[in-house]
């Protein structure tokens, strides 16, 4: 059962470095098999390359969606909160900048980021505090920058936020529509959103929000 704030990050933190070996093992060729993902993320790095600032991949875990962002030519840092996956990606990694932090009050100055990626990293963030996470998010874009979100969907695009029972810890998924208002609220414009099938064991539907933070606001 996923656990209500302020409690759940010390409990996510906790359970992601109890597994952070097995967890870096098990997803680091993961992009080989996901052609979908691979381009999505180019596409990405297309869009908020030209723009100043670098590009924080929030929740970045042992680093290697960072590392391949950074094989896309782009200015990119991650940020976890387990410092176990933090060590492992450092390790891995040595090149780039990797720091332990949460998404709900990063240490960076407004308007620094030319992109964030948060690929499955706000799953399991109860629904209360999402949108607070999402307004961070929109604090540190500069005008113009994007968010690209990686979610669990719902099976049924118009049922509610639900549990999940994730390998890890508890996590939730969400109706598309539901996440993206959520965006809209915390400042955010939707670009594009796509929902797949789920692929190679996965266990539901999977989904990934594009938005971005107006010019001149």
């Amino acid at each position: 059962m996923a656990e209500s704030a302020p409690g759940y990050l010390a409990t996510v933190a906790a359970a992601y470095d109890g597994v952070a070996e097995v967890y870096s093992e098990l997803f680091a060729d993961v992009l080989d098999r996901q052609p979908l993902e691979r381009a999505l993320l180019s596409a990405f790095a297309d869009i908020v390359r030209p723009l100043p600032g670098p590009v924080a991949d929030l929740g970045c875990g042992p680093g290697h969606v960072t590392a391949y962002l950074h094989g896309l030519r782009l200015d990119v840092f991650g940020v976890d909160l387990s410092p176990e996956m933090v060590a492992l990606a450092r390790n891995s990694h040595p090149g780039l900048r990797f720091e332990v932090g949460t998404m709900t009050a990063l240490n960076l100055p407004d308007r620094t980021l030319s992109g964030a990626l948060c690929r499955y990293s706000l799953i399991h963030t109860p629904p209360a505090d999402l949108l607070d996470a999402l307004a961070e998010v929109h604090r540190l874009l500069a005008p113009g920058g994007h968010l690209l979100l990686g979610f669990l969907a719902t099976d049924e695009p118009d049922a509610e936020v639900h549990t999940y029972d994730h390998r890890v810890t508890g996590a939730y998924r969400w109706p598309p529509g539901q996440l993206t208002e959520l965006a809209t609220q915390a400042g955010l414009v939707e670009v594009a959103q796509l929902v797949r099938t789920p692929t190679d064991g996965e266990r539901g539907r999977q989904a990934q929000l594009l938005a971005r933070r107006p010019l001149g606001t």
